[in-house]
């Protein structure tokens, strides 16, 4: 049963306005098709945008449920599955029983995945380097606590919103 989207506020403040704009130019030219196929290219590796982001944010945490990654990246579960089966039939992760309940399943990466991000980051870190080559280490490092911070906040509110409409508890 489809539930009612829950109310936006009235207005947004001119400063959410203009990070709203920067985010959207930001996201469309970090995701562009030609821009992943030339860090693609640059790294070494042949995953279209969908599996590195999965492959990314396998990294970047525990083993986790196909159900938890699809969750942290916002997609339907269906999504993360046909995405996981390309990764492990590329030996990018693998499946290992859930020690918390031995009929599920957890997704990890194998030596090959590590290896796989280690050189997306590289290639991505290198070209963002040279285009934030004017910016002083302190800007950067702000810039880099503000926009985890932003993650961060985006999917807690994503989660409380999720709980509002299943109607249980947030982390329940």
């Amino acid at each position: 049963m489809p539930t009612e989207p829950l109310p936006l506020p009235s207005v947004a403040s001119p400063e959410v306005i203009e990070i709203e704009r920067a985010l959207t130019r930001v996201t469309y030219l970090s995701t562009r098709a030609r821009m992943h196929d030339r860090l693609m290219g640059i790294a070494g590796i042949p995953l279209d945008r969908a599996a590195v982001a999965l492959l990314r944010q396998v990294a970047d945490s525990e083993p986790q449920r196909p159900g938890e990654l699809a969750q942290r990246l916002g997609v339907e579960a269906s999504h993360v599955t046909r995405t996981v089966q390309q990764l492990q039939k590329a030996g990018y992760v693998t499946r290992a029983p859930d020690p918390d309940d031995r009929r599920a399943q957890r997704i990890q990466l194998t030596e090959a995945g590590r290896d796989a991000v280690d050189r997306i980051r590289d290639a991505g870190a290198r070209g963002m380097q040279l285009a934030l080559s004017d910016w002083g280490r302190e800007d950067l490092g702000r810039l880099a606590a503000l926009f985890h911070r932003m993650a961060d906040d985006f999917l807690s509110h994503a989660a409380d919103e999720e709980s509002e409409r299943s109607g249980t508890a947030p982390g329940v």
